[in-house]
């Protein structure tokens, strides 16, 4: 028999925000500018749209690749990990008034 090949309508698109996949799966992706809500599509091809927070307690493998206090996010839904848009502001800091 014939293996058939999917086609590239058939195939799911590479993700452009996609930084790197952590050794258990986990995605580590880029946040877009002011996104809230998690962008991950399932198999199916839905939105998660979970919840980005910040996140704190983060393992040894991320803070080895993004260091020990990296500004790091997470989906409270798939828990997709996110690293903060270059193109904002860092929210790390402390606040001024």
């Amino acid at each position: 028999m014939a293996e058939t090949v999917p086609s590239a309508a058939e195939l799911p698109a590479a993700d452009p925000n996609l930084v790197d996949t952590l050794s258990d799966g986990t995605k580590v992706k880029q946040r877009v500018l002011r996104q809230r809500a998690c962008n991950e599509k399932d198999g199916k091809g839905k939105i998660c749209a979970g919840h980005l927070k910040r996140w704190y307690f983060f393992g040894e493998e991320i803070r080895q690749k993004y260091g020990k206090d990296a500004e790091i996010y997470r989906c409270e839904r798939c828990k997709t990990l996110y690293l903060p848009n270059p193109n904002e502001e860092p929210r790390s800091g402390t606040l001024a008034f």
